[in-house]
C-alpha cells in the first residue's frame, strides 16, 4: 500500500501516484462517511482531504519554528510517512505494508523530483510556474501530465527491483569490443554527420548518439563540440526510453508480486500488467568489519569467453569474437529461454521530447542545459537515441547565469545583509546590474523591464531605498519574470508543443542507416543482452565466489554478471528457488551497503546464512594505484541518499577527496560480492583483490 503525493503550501494537489491497495483503503474510509447513494469525490480531493493536516502542520512548524519533521510512523507502526520540501512544494511519500523503508521512500521522492527538473528546466526554480506545468488548467493536459510521471515512477520502481544498474545506479555496458567499435562508426557516420551535414535540420544540431539493447548500453557518440553527459542524465534518459519502449522480460518479470497500478493509456506509454516491488530490508547477522581496501583500475571490461563460447565445431567463436556473425542459420545457437524474448516487427516511433541535462555551452558549466531527444526504436528491445541542442541553447546559459546571480543575492539578504550603500558596494551586484542591464536592453520585455526597473529603484536609489525586505521581495519578482523567459523560450516551444525539430524524413534516413548495420545482428543483441558476462570463467580462478557487481563511479559505470530469475529469461542460476535466493541476497546487499557507506562505512563484511557478503569502495589514481583511504562524511537520515539520481553522492565524494590530491586525477571504484560461507574470511579478501585487478587488466580497450 503506497502513495506519492507533491502538493502546494495550501495543500493543493500537483501531481500524485497510488497503488491499487492504498486507492481501495481511501475508497473505504471516505465510503463510510459519505452518506449512502452520493458520490464518491474524486481521488485528487479524498488526498487532499486526507493529507490537508498533515500539510498544514508542518509549514506552520517550518514557519514558526523554522524547523519541521521529515519523517513519522503512525500507531503501531502501519504507515510511514516521508516528507521534503523542495522549494515550495512539498513531497510526501506513504507506505503502509513495510515493503520500503525510509531510505527507499525518500530515494524515490528525489528521483521524482530529479525527474521535474530533467522534463521542466530551471522553470523548477519558481514555485508558481512549476505549478502551472504540473497542473495545468486544462484537465485533459493535466491528466496527460500526471499520467506521464505516474508511468515513469512505475517503470523507475520496475527496472530498480529488476535491474543490476538501476538498483546501484550505474550504466550497464553490453560487452562486445568489435561491435561496439562498428556501431561507434556508424553513429559517426550515419547519424551525427548525416544530421549535421543536412541542410533541412532546422538549426538543430545532433551531440550524442548511443543505442541501447534494452536497459544496456551498446555504443556511445558524441559530436566534437559536445560536452560529456552526465552518469545520472545517462541513467535517467535509459530510464525514459524504457518507460517508452519497455523490455517484455523485465516488464513481466515478477508477475506474481503485488500489482501497483500502471496509469491509464497514453499515446506513447504502452500499457502492462504492474507489481510492487515487495522486499523486505535486509537483516545483518553480524557486525560490520573494517578491512583494508585494495586497488583496482578499470577503462573497459572484456571478459573471458565461458567455456560454451570456445567450442571449435559450433561456429560460435566466430560469432562472438569476429567480425561478423555466420551467415548460415545452423551455426546460431540461441538458448530456448532467451530465444522467447525475440518478438518480430517495430515498434512506433515516439513523438520527439524536450529534456534538461546538464552540459557546457561555450566553454561555461550550465546545468539544465535545453536538448531534444529523439527515440528511434530499431527493433523491440533495440532502440536508438539522439540527442540535439537548437541554436537558442546559448540563452539557456545566460538566463542560468543570471538566476544564479539572483540566487546568492536572496541568500545575503535571507542572512540578514542589509540593502542600501553595503549592497551597493557587494562586488556581486556592480557584475550582476551590467548583465542584467545587457539582457534586458537586448531581450525588450515589457514585463521584465519594469521589474527590472522596480529592482533597481529598490537596491541601488540613494534617495528612497527599499528595505531588505522590500529588496528581496524584488529579487523575486525578477528571477520569476527570468524562469518565465525560460519557460516561454524552450517549453512552450518544445518539440511535443508544436516547437522546430528535426523533419520526419531525417529522423527515418538515420533509423534506416542504423537498422541495415545491425540487421545481421539483431537476434544476438538481444540474446547477449540477457547473458552479457557470465559467471562461468570466473568459478576455476574464484572457487566460491557466486555473485559479483564492480562499479567505476568516476565514469558510473558497472560490470556484473547476468542474473535473472523470471520465467522468460534466466541466467546460470536458472530460473529455479535459486536464482530468486540469489538474487535476494544481492539486492539485500546493495541496500545494506548504501546505509552503511551514508553512515561513514567504506567496507562492510558480514555473514548471512550460507553466505559471505563484502562491500569495498576504494579511491585510486589514473595509473591504477591505491590511494590512502580517507573517513567519509557521515551523512543524516534525511539527506540525498547514496545514489547519483537523487542527488550524485559519488561526484560530491569524489570532490571532497580531491582536495586532499590536487595534483593527480582521482578514481573511485565500489565491488560488492558474494562468496560461500566455506570460503575463508583471509581467502574472501585476497580473492576480491585478485578479481579488482583482473577487471583492470582486462579493461585497457575504452571504447565510450
Amino acid at each position: 500500500m503506497k502513495c506519492i503525493l507533491v502538493a502546494t503550501e495550501g495543500a493543493e494537489v500537483l501531481f500524485y501516484w497510488t497503488d491499487e491497495e492504498f486507492e481501495e483503503s481511501l475508497r473505504l474510509k471516505f465510503s463510510h462517511s459519505e452518506n449512502e447513494g452520493e458520490e464518491l469525490p474524486a481521488l485528487e480531493d479524498q488526498l487532499s482531504t486526507l493529507l490537508a493536516p498533515l500539510i498544514i502542520s508542518s509549514m506552520t512548524m517550518l514557519e514558526k519554528l523554522s524547523d519541521t519533521y521529515t519523517c513519522f510512523s503512525t500507531e503501531n507502526g502501519k504507515c510511514l510517512y516521508v516528507l521534503h520540501l523542495f522549494g515550495e512544494c512539498l513531497f510526501i511519500a506513504i507506505c503502509g505494508d513495510h515493503a520500503e523503508g525510509e531510505g527507499d521512500l525518500r530515494q524515490q521522492l528525489r528521483v521524482l523530483k530529479y525527474l521535474f527538473e530533467v522534463h521542466f528546466g530551471l522553470v523548477t526554480v519558481d514555485g508558481q510556474l512549476i505549478r502551472k506545468e504540473l497542473r495545468p488548467p486544462d484537465l485533459e493536459q493535466r491528466i496527460q501530465v500526471w499520467e506521464h510521471f505516474q508511468s515513469l515512477l512505475w517503470t523507475y520502481s520496475r527496472l530498480r527491483e529488476q535491474e543490476q544498474c538501476f538498483a546501484v545506479e550505474a550504466v550497464e555496458r553490453l560487452i562486445h569490443p568489435q561491435l561496439c567499435e562498428l556501431c561507434i562508426e556508424a553513429l559517426e557516420r550515419h547519424v551525427i554527420q548525416t544530421v549535421n551535414s543536412s541542410p533541412s535540420r532546422a538549426g538543430e544540431e545532433a551531440l550524442h548518439a548511443f543505442l541501447l539493447v534494452h536497459s544496456k548500453l551498446l555504443a556511445f557518440y558524441s559530436s566534437h563540440s559536445a560536452s560529456s553527459l552526465r552518469p545520472a542524465d545517462l541513467l535517467a534518459l535509459i530510464l525514459l526510453v524504457q518507460d517508452l519502449y519497455p523490455s517484455e522480460s523485465t516488464a513481466d518479470d515478477d508477475n506474481t508480486q503485488p500489482s501497483l497500478r500502471r496509469p491509464w493509456s497514453s499515446p506513447n506509454i504502452p500499457l502492462q500488467q504492474g507489481w510492487s516491488p515487495g522486499s523486505s530490508g535486509p537483516t545483518r547477522t553480524s557486525a560490520g568489519t573494517e578491512t583494508d581496501s585494495f586497488s583496482l583500475p578499470e577503462e573497459y571490461f572484456t571478459p573471458a569467453p565461458s567455456p560454451g563460447e570456445q567450442s571449435s565445431d559450433s561456429g560460435s567463436t566466430i560469432w562472438l569474437d569476429g567480425g561478423t556473425p555466420p551467415t548460415d542459420a545452423s551455426q546460431v545457437q540461441i538458448a530456448e529461454d532467451t530465444l522467447q524474448t525475440l518478438i518480430p516487427g517495430s515498434p512506433a516511433v515516439s513523438s520527439p521530447r524536450r529534456v534538461f541535462l546538464d552540459a557546457s555551452v561555450k566553454e561555461t558549466y550550465c546545468p539544465m542545459a535545453p536538448h531534444t531527444m529523439y527515440c528511434l526504436p530499431l527493433w523491440p528491445g533495440i532502440n536508438m537515441v539522439l540527442l540535439t541542442k537548437s541554436p537558442s541553447t546559448p540563452l539557456a546559459l545566460v538566463l542560468y547565469q543570471l538566476l544564479d546571480g539572483f540566487s546568492l543575492l536572496e541568500k545575503k539578504l535571507k542572512e540578514g545583509q542589509e540593502a542600501g550603500s553595503s549592497l551597493r558596494s557587494h562586488p556581486l551586484m556592480g557584475d550582476l546590474r551590467q548583465r542584467m542591464d545587457k539582457f534586458v536592453k537586448s531581450h525588450r520585455g515589457q514585463e521584465i523591464q519594469s521589474t527590472w526597473l522596480e529592482f533597481k529603484t529598490k537596491a541601488f536609489s540613494k534617495s528612497e531605498p527599499g528595505s531588505s525586505w522590500e529588496v528581496l521581495q524584488a529579487c523575486g519578482k525578477v528571477k520569476r519574470q527570468l524562469c518565465a523567459i525560460y519557460r516561454l523560450s524552450f517549453l512552450t516551444t518544445a518539440p511535443g508543443r508544436g516547437g522546430p525539430r528535426l523533419p520526419q524524413h531525417l529522423q527515418d534516413q538515420v533509423q534506416t542507416l542504423m537498422q541495415e548495420t545491425l540487421m545481421d545482428w539483431k537476434d544476438f543483441l538481444l540474446v547477449k543482452s540477457r547473458r552479457n558476462v557470465t559467471m562461468v570463467s570466473y568459478l576455476e580462478d574464484f572457487p566460491g565466489l557466486v555473485h559479483f557487481i564492480y562499479v567505476d563511479r568516476t565514469t558510473g559505470q558497472m560490470v556484473a554478471p547476468s542474473l535473472s530469475s523470471s520465467e522468460r529469461t534466466s541466467s546460470e542460476l536458472g530460473k529455479g528457488p535459486l536464482a530468486a535466493f540469489v538474487k535476494t541476497k544481492v539486492w539485500s546487499l546493495i541496500r545494506l551497503a548504501r546505509r552503511y557507506l551514508q553512515k561513514g562505512y567504506t567496507t562492510l563484511l558480514f555473514q548471512e546464512g550460507d553466505f559471505y557478503c563484502s562491500y569495498f569502495l576504494w579511491f585510486q589514481n589514473e595509473m591504477g594505484y591505491k590511494l590512502q583511504i580517507i573517513e567519509v562524511p557521515v551523512l543524516s537520515d534525511d539527506s540525498a541518499p547514496v545514489g547519483i539520481l537523487g542527488g550524485d553522492y559519488y561526484r560530491k565524494l569524489l570532490r571532497y577527496y580531491s582536495k586532499g590530491h590536487p595534483a593527480e586525477a582521482v578514481r573511485c571504484h565500489e565491488l560488492l560480492a558474494l562468496h560461500l560461507s566455506v570460503i575463508p574470511i583471509d581467502m574472501l579478501v585476497q580473492q576480491a583483490g585478485e578479481l579488482a585487478r583482473r577487471l583492470w587488466e582486462a579493461s585497457r580497450v575504452p571504447l565510450l
